[in-house]
């Protein structure tokens, strides 16, 4: 097929169309944590108001989302907000603090604090989030899917236990192992309310929804399969044709498989594996999302180049490709050179 055959799409269409395995006319292409960071008009914007507060004020949340569509051309527009959002409407109180992350002054360790959780629909507790979302949709039309979001269980897990980011999280997971049945309580509620909030966020205008296990690479395959993996499933069968799904986590090479088998319509990956070997190991039975290494973008273009083209070269055209970075843009990254990159990707993919 000649370059530029296909019927050109929008955004929103060429997202879609990856994620239910048809052919698009361009890889599609987005970066997690690209509503800022790396932006000097989110700098200013930030510089204004506090993260939290962009977060929860709609009109705010939608100002940011919206700067790397204009500035960057990605076919993707991830809300602004944050994976602790629903725990405040459960009655569980956060702060971020900036250097730091989420902070819980008192951690849930206890069947008394799982029990006291409250299990609430997103129009209580996140109406804020639901908002930015139908305001979102108005403003971009189809010139971008939008994607929500939500934290997986275990990751938000690991902050309500711990109650604050650390290396290894290791008071979680020994509660984890020494008091299976506290921790399987904790991780029904946390499931119940995911698929609440994200199914608010669906009909709120999501196209596609991610859900991020931030954490999830402290686990070996055993304990992924007794103790996460359960819950996941559940989140993504009641997922299963309301919208797409992605299934973000990194460092999780030895879990790669078992992911896979909970049922997401596209798996992300990171650098640590090449995408064709990963989307063997899948089996294919799933879309793939990924993996240029975020470091590539503080080097030269020929260094983000080539790493763009050996993951499109291993990809081979096949349909249910979404390009991607392996993580986060990082704060030192030039704009500049993620537009190009977003360029690039579709001017080598045009089909």
């Amino acid at each position: 097929m000649a370059a530029g055959s296909l019927t050109a799409m929008t955004g929103r269409d060429r997202f879609l169309a990856t994620l239910r395995g048809d052919q698009p006319d361009r890889t599609p292409v987005w970066f997690m944590r690209q509503a800022g960071r790396c932006l000097p008009e989110y700098r200013e914007l930030r510089s204004r108001h506090p993260f939290l507060e962009v977060a929860r004020t709609p009109e705010l949340a939608v100002e940011a989302t919206l700067m790397p569509i204009v500035r960057f051309g990605v076919d993707g527009a991830v809300l602004f907000a944050d994976i602790m959002l629903p725990l405040e409407g459960m009655g569980v109180p956060f702060e971020i603090r900036p250097g730091v992350g989420p902070v819980i002054a008192d951690p849930l360790r206890s069947i008394e604090a799982v029990n006291a959780l409250r299990i609430v629909e997103p129009e209580e507790g996140t109406p804020y989030v639901l908002d930015a979302l139908r305001l979102l949709k108005g403003k971009l039309g189809d010139r971008a899917a939008v994607l929500g979001f939500a934290g997986a269980p275990f990751t938000l897990a690991c902050y309500l236990v711990e109650g604050r980011p650390t290396k290894e999280y290791p008071t979680t997971k020994a509660l984890m192992y020494g008091n299976p049945d506290l921790w399987h309580r904790l991780m029904e509620t946390l499931t119940d309310v995911t698929i609440r909030y994200l199914h608010g966020q669906a009909r709120a205008g999501a196209d596609v929804v991610q859900l991020f296990d931030s954490w999830l690479g402290l686990l070996d395959d055993a304990s992924y399969r007794k103790y996460v993996q359960p819950y996941t499933a559940r989140i993504f069968e009641a997922m299963r044709g309301v919208v797409p799904t992605i299934h973000f986590s990194t460092g999780t090479v030895q879990l790669l498989e078992a992911i896979g088998e909970t049922g997401p319509d596209a798996v992300s990956v990171d650098w640590r594996l090449p995408v064709d070997d990963a989307w063997k190991r899948l089996g294919y039975r799933t879309g793939i999302q990924g993996n240029l290494d975020p470091a590539r973008l503080m080097a030269g273009w020929d260094v983000i180049r080539n790493g763009a083209d050996d993951i499109l070269r291993r990809v081979g055209n096949r349909p249910g490709h979404i390009f991607n970075l392996g993580h986060g843009v990082m704060p030192e990254t030039d704009p500049d050179k993620l537009a190009r990159l977003v360029r690039h990707v579709h001017e080598v993919t045009a089909r």
